[in-house]
C-alpha cells in the first residue's frame, strides 16, 4: 500500500542526503549494480562488530545523485557477504529462521508474521518502509535446519524480484562454537524511483540488515547465559 509517494520521496531524500551527502560529494560515482565481497577466510571474529571481506571497487563513469532523466527501467541488484561468527550454526540458523521475530530487530521491518506452513516450508508476510509509505509483501521461506534459509517474494507491489539465501557452516576446528555465515540477496524493484534510491544507499542498507542478525544472536546468547546463571544461583 502506497500513501503519498511524493511526500515519501521528499522525506527519504532529505534524511538520506543529510546522512550520506559527504560520501556522495567526494566520490560522485555511481556504484555498480552487483556488489560482491571476497570469499570468506579465517577472520578474527568478535560478537559486536566484525570486519567484512574486502571488495575490489569497480570504477564506473560519474553520474548524478538521482538522475530522473535516466531511461525508465528497473535494475536487479545483488549482494554477497561471508562472515565468521562466534556462534554455532544452530544459533545463527534459529535467528534467521524465526521470521515472526523480524519485526523486533530487522531495520525498517514494521510487522512480520507466519501465515501458513510448517517444518521445511512456510509463507510469511512482512511489512516494511518509512512512514508515510509502508509496503507489504509475502515470501515463501524454505528451511534446511541448521544449514540454510531461503526466502523468495511471491506477492507484493514493491518487488518484481526478491530472493535471500543464508547458509551456515562450521567454523574453524580450534573454535568449536563458531560458524561461517554466507549471505546472498538479489532484488529488483517495480518502481524506477525505488531503484534509483536503492542504487545510492544499497550497500549501507544491506550491511545494516546483516549486522542486525548478528546483534540479535548476541542478545539471545547473552540472555540465555544470564538465565542459566540465575538458575544455578537459586
Amino acid at each position: 500500500m502506497t500513501i503519498k509517494t511524493g511526500s515519501f520521496l521528499f522525506k527519504a531524500l532529505l534524511e538520506m542526503c543529510e546522512l550520506h551527502s559527504s560520501k556522495v560529494v567526494r566520490g560522485n560515482v555511481k556504484r555498480a549494480n552487483a556488489r560482491y565481497l571476497g570469499s570468506c577466510g579465517a577472520l578474527e571474529a568478535r560478537r559486536a562488530s566484525l570486519p567484512l571481506c574486502h571488495a575490489t571497487p569497480i570504477s564506473i563513469p560519474s553520474r548524478s545523485f538521482i538522475n530522473l532523466a535516466a531511461p525508465i527501467s528497473t535494475r536487479r541488484m545483488e549482494y554477497t557477504e561471508c562472515r565468521t561468527l562466534q556462534y554455532t550454526p544452530e544459533q545463527m540458523y534459529n535467528v534467521v529462521a524465526t521470521v515472526a521475530q523480524y519485526q523486533h530487530f530487522v531495520p525498517w521491518c514494521k510487522k512480520s508474521r507466519v501465515m501458513k506452513g510448517r517444518n521445511s516450508n512456510i509463507w510469511a508476510e512482512l511489512e516494511i518502509g518509512f512512514p508515510p509509505m509502508v509496503e507489504r509483501y509475502t515470501s515463501e521461506v524454505t528451511l534446511i535446519p541448521n544449514h540454510q534459509v531461503r526466502a523468495v517474494c511471491t506477492d507484493g507491489s514493491l518487488f518484481s524480484h526478491l530472493e535471500t539465501i543464508w547458509r551456515f557452516g562450521p567454523g574453524a576446528k580450534d573454535q568449536p562454537d563458531s560458524c561461517t555465515v554466507d549471505f546472498y540477496v538479489s532484488f529488483e524493484f517495480k518502481s524506477l524511483l525505488h531503484s534509483q534510491l536503492a542504487s545510492v544507499f544499497f550497500d549501507e542498507v544491506v550491511k545494516q540488515m546483516v549486522s542486525a542478525f548478528e546483534l540479535r544472536a548476541a542478545t539471545l546468547c547473552r540472555n540465555q547465559q544470564e538465565a542459566s546463571l540465575r538458575r544455578r544461583s537459586t
